[in-house]
């Protein structure tokens, strides 16, 4: 049983953390939400009124934030950052979704302290975060790969090594990438069938058991009615919000421009969820993308 420290208790972040008490470990928890932390509190967690609080006794910090300013500004702040709190031999997990760039110098200040980390961003969404099945992609050397392994696997299902740190964040953002294609491809696909005259349910039967098959047709059909218990057919609520895949998008073309990588498809999924969002769908689940495709 670990003494874990557990900052940023969002969507992702708060039943993660409960997966982690499930599990028996002590946790203690901040956030800016006062109702997030009693959600947690009402789990058995320990409240903290700052990070710094919640990190003091901690043996693993884990962070789970919406952006690369706010993991720098919570390790590295000239004031409040944990970089100067926290004891020597700590491992420092970081879940967020962020540039490589920001996690490598984040990275590089923590390991200079004598303090473990490893990037680890998520794949699976709320309900993997709910169930305890997340992906994890992780990077950060060998031996930190090994101490943050246990308490990955108390929640999620696949714990991937991706390489040095940095490296967690690239893997993620790639697959997210081919993510937003995919689930623009499979809606102008369906669409087409549809404007044709074919039902959509056959028409995904048919691409499933063909070379058209894809993660999007066998888990999250994008079209409403095909698939139960998706976003979908509950009017795209819950899932996967089309802001949060536009940010990812941001942070591949940011990569792909700094490594002069082709990314034609990429860029083109980057404004199509950019123009899904600026029409006021920002907050619905990514998969409603198949309204652009969709006669109304």
């Amino acid at each position: 049983m670990a003494n874990i420290a557990f900052i940023g208790l969002g969507n992702m972040g708060g039943p993660m953390a409960s997966n982690l008490l499930t599990a028996q470990h002590q946790v203690t928890v901040f956030d800016l939400s006062a109702a997030a932390v009693n959600t947690l509190v009402e789990r058995g967690a320990t409240a903290a009124n700052s990070a710094a609080e919640a990190a003091q006794s901690a043996e693993i910090v884990i962070s789970m934030l919406p952006a690369g300013k706010h993991v720098e500004s919570l390790y590295l702040d000239d004031k409040t950052g944990l970089v100067d709190h926290l004891p020597k031999g700590t491992l420092v997990i970081d879940s967020s979704t962020i540039d490589a760039a920001t996690a490598q110098r984040v990275g590089k200040a923590l390991e200079s302290k004598g303090i473990y980390f490893a990037d680890a961003p998520v794949s699976g969404g709320v309900g993997g975060a709910t169930a305890g099945t997340l992906t994890f992609i992780v990077g950060g050397e060998q031996a930190v790969f090994e101490k943050a392994k246990p308490i990955l696997e108390c929640m999620g299902k696949n714990i991937f090594h991706a390489g040095d740190v940095g490296a967690g964040q690239v893997a993620k953002i790639c697959n997210n990438m081919l993510l937003a294609v995919l689930m623009a491809g499979t809606s102008e696909a369906l669409q087409l069938a549809i404007d044709n005259g074919l039902d959509p349910k056959v028409m995904s039967d048919i691409m499933l058991q063909s070379s058209g098959r894809n993660w999007t047709l066998e888990l999250y059909n994008p079209c409403p009615g095909v698939m139960p218990n998706v976003p979908s057919s509950n009017q795209y609520q819950g899932g996967f919000m089309v802001d949060l895949m536009r940010k990812d998008l941001g942070l591949a073309m940011d990569t792909a421009l700094k490594s002069q990588s082709a990314t034609p498809m990429g860029a083109l999924s980057q404004s199509l969820f950019a123009m899904h969002s600026k029409s006021g769908n920002g907050n619905r689940d990514f998969s409603s993308i198949f309204e652009m495709f969709s006669k109304h």
